[in-house]
């Protein structure tokens, strides 16, 4: 072999070494960002998948907050108009009572009640009162029933109040109470059975 060829096989030979150890550099290197990359990738994949949890959990909250503050109104709606609906029927309700006060069977309610409270107390005294209204009753009803009745310093809209001192009882069918208890116990229930 000539100089020439034997420096150009050194040559040849030298440049496939240096290629081949050149390869092998920019692979391992191609290896090494590609590794990191991936790195990244998950990384970044983790971050992501995190701040989507993150974000649907506060919407998810933000979203229960609202629907719990608009419930919230809608009952605190619902619960006026109701009471304003409670109110207008107690309205109406005292209106019939008083168109009821001026019938004969109101005047039948009223010696019914007087006779019950006379048979209750028996032989002990009894003070029944009668409502300021039914003044001009009085009569009629003293000498139906056979009792003295007194006109009582409250109004308490019609009906008749007994008391029976000696056992500390007092007999209470005055409308005004009755509308009271009824108007204590009213309540709408809704369409679900939820008051």
């Amino acid at each position: 072999m000539t100089l020439e060829e034997k420096i150009s096989h050194l040559q040849t030979t030298s440049m496939e070494q240096a290629r081949t150890e050149g390869n092998a550099i920019i692979d391992s290197h191609r290896e090494a960002l590609e590794k990191v990359f991936e790195d990244h990738k998950a990384e970044a994949r983790h971050q992501a998948e995190t701040r989507i949890k993150a974000e649907t959990t506060n919407a998810r909250l933000s979203l229960n907050q609202a629907a719990a503050k608009s419930q919230l109104e809608i009952k605190r709606q619902r619960g006026k108009v109701q009471q304003e609906l409670k109110d207008k029927i107690f309205e109406e309700a005292l209106s019939l009572v008083k168109d009821y006060m001026k019938t004969d069977a109101y005047n039948d309610f009223l010696l019914k009640c007087i006779r019950q409270a006379v048979r209750y107390a028996g032989p002990d005294p009894v003070t029944i009162y009668i409502n300021p209204s039914d003044e001009s009753r009085r009569g009629d009803l003293e000498d139906a029933a056979r009792v003295h009745l007194t006109i009582s310093a409250e109004d308490f809209i019609g009906g008749v109040r007994a008391v029976i001192r000696s056992r500390n009882i007092l007999m209470d069918n005055s409308f005004k109470t009755q509308l009271r208890n009824e108007y204590d116990k009213f309540m709408f229930l809704g369409g679900d059975g939820i008051a």
